[in-house]
């Protein structure tokens, strides 16, 4: 019975510390954008883009850069509307090597995290985490999920506070572990 259990916790242990060679595609954590969040932030970036059209149209046409100004932020919420719509339709994966969307867009490498950042003072979205790297990364911006500016990595908005605080504590556990197990 224990020489069982002495193999399983060998396996648990090697998956953790990442120690085999061969990419490890095993999903640790995964987080899909909560339905009423989701419906909460597209009805009200929807209702704000068709109030500034409707607004635009209604007020007296006396003042057109007021009105052509309404059109466009208008617009500009409605389009952020559909692109915030196609992001939250995917998830959010953490594996060992990597942190991706379901599509398979890469966001970070574990190996270049730094820090993760979830206190209540840290610039990150709501009921989610920040996420340091040693590198910097393209700018991308995915509205209601996550975002990435140079050296620095937002994940949340409209995803569960409890799969937040467990993908940003499995972040920590294996930044960890990492640096546990750097011989310099």
């Amino acid at each position: 019975m224990d020489s069982a259990r002495g193999a399983v916790d060998e396996t648990i242990g090697e998956q953790l510390t990442g120690m085999n060679d061969e990419r490890n595609d095993q999903i640790l954590a995964r987080i899909t954008p909560s339905v009423p969040r989701r419906l909460f932030a597209l009805g009200v970036l929807g209702a704000l883009g068709f109030l500034l059209v409707y607004l635009a149209f209604s007020i007296p046409s006396g003042s057109g850069l007021v009105s052509g100004m309404l059109v466009v932020f208008g617009v500009l919420a409605l389009v952020l509307c559909v692109r915030m719509y196609r992001a939250t339709a995917r998830s959010l994966i953490l594996t060992q090597d990597e942190l991706r969307d379901s599509e398979g867009t890469v966001i970070a490498r574990l190996q270049d995290v730094e820090r993760v950042e979830r206190g209540a003072f840290a610039f990150k979205p709501s009921n989610g985490f920040l996420l340091h790297l040693t590198t910097s990364h393209s700018r991308r911006w995915e509205p209601g999920l996550w975002w990435r500016l140079g050296r620095r990595v937002g994940v949340g908005g409209t995803i569960s506070g409890a799969e937040g605080r467990n993908m940003a504590d499995l972040l920590s556990v294996a930044l960890q572990q990492r640096q546990a197990n750097d011989p310099g």
